[in-house]
C-alpha cells in the first residue's frame, strides 16, 4: 500500500502538468479555428470616391488580404423609390463606392487603428470604418481568456513540480544507503542517481499513458454524447497522437529537472 501510495505522489502532479499542458494544446487548436472565423467573418467597411483594386490597398497596408465591392444600385433603390430613371441614374452617379476589406489575421485594435490611418492617407478613399467598438470587446475578452489560462497552467505546473521534487527527495533517502555505497566506490552522479531515473521515468511513462487515456476518453466516448456543438464540430482537435510525443517529452524533462534538482543541492547522500 505505500509503494502505490509513494508513486501516486509522483504520479498524480506529474499528470496534473500533462493534463495542464494537453489542455493548453486543445485549446490552442480550437482557438485558431475560432480566430479564423473571426478573421473570416471581420471586414472594415471602405468607402471611395472611385473604385479600387485590392493591389492599391496591399500598396497601402501589408495586412489587407481581400477586397468584396458592394453593389451600389440596390442602396439607390432602396433611397430613392418612387424617383425616375434618370434621377436614380444622376443619383447613382454622385454615389460613392463601397468595399467591405477583409485581413489576413486576427490584429489587435492598435493595428486596426495604424490600417485605418494608412488608408484615409489616399486621398480616393473618403471613409474608413473599423467597427472598433465591437471588435475591440471581442478581441480583448478573447486576448483575456488566453492570458489567464497561461497563468493558471504556469501556477499549476511550479506546484506540481515542487511536490514531484518533494517525492524525488523522499525516493532519494529510501535509496540512500545503496547510492551511499555506490559514492564510496567513486560512481560518478548519474550512476549513482540511477535508481532515481528508473523509477521517475517508469512514472513519467504511467503519467503519460493515463493522460493520454483520459483525453482519448474525452474525444471518442465523451464528446460525442456530450450534445455540445463545439466538441462535436472540434472532436478531432480534442486528441492527436502527436500529443503523445509532447508529453512524454515534457514528463521526461521535468523528471530530469526533479532529480537533477535532489541529488545536486543535496551535494551527496552521507547524513
Amino acid at each position: 500500500m505505500k509503494f502505490i501510495k509513494n508513486h501516486l505522489m509522483f504520479i498524480l502532479p506529474l499528470m496534473a502538468i500533462l493534463l495542464g499542458i494537453e489542455f493548453y494544446l486543445v485549446f490552442d487548436r480550437t482557438t485558431d479555428s475560432y480566430e479564423k472565423k473571426l478573421k473570416e467573418g471581420y471586414t472594415m467597411l471602405v468607402v471611395t470616391k472611385k473604385p479600387v483594386t485590392l493591389s492599391q490597398l496591399k500598396a497601402l497596408n501589408g495586412h489587407i488580404a481581400s477586397l468584396q465591392p458592394i453593389k451600389r444600385a440596390p442602396i439607390v433603390s432602396e433611397v430613392a423609390k418612387g424617383v425616375g430613371a434618370e434621377s436614380k441614374k444622376e443619383i447613382l452617379a454622385a454615389l460613392p463606392y463601397f468595399y467591405n476589406v477583409g485581413l489576413d489575421s486576427y490584429l489587435d485594435t492598435q493595428v486596426l487603428d495604424r490600417i485605418k490611418q494608412d488608408l484615409t492617407k489616399e486621398h480616393t478613399i473618403k471613409r474608413v470604418e473599423t467597427f472598433g467598438s465591437s471588435y475591440s470587446s471581442a478581441y480583448r475578452l478573447f486576448s483575456l481568456i488566453k492570458f489567464l489560462l497561461k497563468v493558471f497552467i504556469g501556477f499549476m505546473g511550479i506546484v506540481s513540480l515542487l511536490l514531484i521534487i518533494k517525492q524525488m527527495e523522499i525516493w532519494k533517502y529510501a535509496h540512500k544507503e545503496r547510492m551511499q555505497v555506490m559514492e564510496i566506490f567513486g560512481a560518478p552522479l548519474m550512476l549513482r542517481s540511477g535508481v532515481l531515473f528508473k523509477i521517475a521515468i517508469i512514472d513519467a511513462f504511467i503519467a503519460t499513458l493515463l493522460t493520454s487515456g483520459v483525453f482519448f476518453y474525452v474525444k471518442y466516448i465523451w464528446a460525442p454524447k456530450s450534445g455540445i456543438d463545439l466538441m462535436v464540430q472540434k472532436q478531432d482537435a480534442l486528441f492527436r497522437t502527436a500529443d503523445m510525443g509532447v508529453l512524454i517529452g515534457a514528463a521526461l524533462l521535468l523528471v530530469i529537472i526533479a532529480v537533477y534538482a535532489v541529488v545536486v543541492s543535496s551535494k551527496g547522500v552521507r547524513e
